[in-house]
This record gives C-alpha cells, sequence and structure tokens, in this order.
C-alpha cells in the first residue's frame, strides 16, 4: 500500500533524505551534499554540530574548506546545549500545543510555526545561570553521597 499524497501547502515538509543507521563522515558528507543542492547558492549555511569525530574527519574538512558559504559551529564539549533545547520544545509544548487537538501532522506543524512566528520578535537568548562553583559543589555532594569520601 503506498503512502498517502502529501499536502503541497505542507509548510515543513519531511526531509527527502535519512540519515540512516550509521553516523559515519560518508553519512555526514551525503547530508552537506544534499544540503548544498537544495539551498540557493547566494544563501550562508550555518550548521551547529557536536564534536564527534564524524564532523572533523578530514574528508569533511576538505569539503567544507572549499565551500567558504558553509560555517560549522561545535557545541562545547561535555556543555549541556541539549538543556537548552529541552527548554525550548517545553514553551512550544506548554504555550502552542498541550491540550490542543490536531487532525493531522500539518496541523500541527501550522499551529507550531504560528506560535514561533509570535514568539521569536520578543524572544531573549536562554542563559546558563549555573556558576563554576555551584557546578562544583553539586558534584562533592554526589560523591560523598555515592562513595561516602570526598574526592
Amino acid at each position: 500500500m503506498s503512502p498517502p499524497p502529501t499536502s503541497t501547502s505542507d509548510p515543513c515538509p519531511a526531509p527527502k533524505t535519512s540519515s540512516g543507521p550509521r553516523h559515519r563522515h560518508q553519512e555526514f558528507l551525503s547530508f552537506l551534499r544534499h544540503i548544498d543542492a537544495n539551498v540557493p547558492p547566494d544563501l550562508d549555511v550555518h550548521l551547529v554540530v557536536d564534536n564527534y569525530g564524524t564532523h572533523k574527519h578530514a574528508k569533511v574538512k576538505r569539503w567544507l574548506a572549499t565551500r567558504p558559504r558553509y560555517h560549522i559551529h561545535f557545541t562545547p564539549t561535555y556543555s549541556s546545549w541539549i538543556n537548552q533545547v529541552e527548554i525550548w520544545f517545553n514553551i512550544i509544548t506548554q504555550k502552542a500545543i498541550r491540550r490542543g487537538s490536531f487532525s493531522s501532522v500539518t496541523q500541527l506543524k501550522e499551529k507550531i510555526l504560528r506560535f514561533t512566528d509570535q514568539y521569536n520578535p520578543g524572544a531573549q537568548p536562554f542563559m546558563w545561570t549555573a556558576t563554576a562553583d555551584s557546578i562544583l559543589q553539586k558534584i562533592q555532594r554526589l560523591c560523598t553521597a555515592i562513595s561516602g569520601t570526598q574526592h
């Protein structure tokens, strides 16, 4: 059975590619080539990636070196950037889609896009509020709790 036809007015069409079950440099290069073929050449492309070796492979570096419109932004090693993403998803859930009833994925996407269009003009960056001292104190408490000794 073939899948139902998709609407041409879908504001967020499903991507035509898949990263596949593996996350090697070959798949990342395939992803980059897909972006290169589908993003107008006059636009810069900013990618936020983690420090996984795939993103730093020599072949990836060579590919990027010949394409100055690509800007790679690496997340800090061991950072909690994913927590910031989770905060954003929580805001969307609480303020846009909780208790909503959606008859299709397209309707849900449209609701999220309307919310972000209204939210973004007044948006402020999420701020990291923990200090190094407070983090170290938490680690100390954890070490004491799990081993009975201080480290």
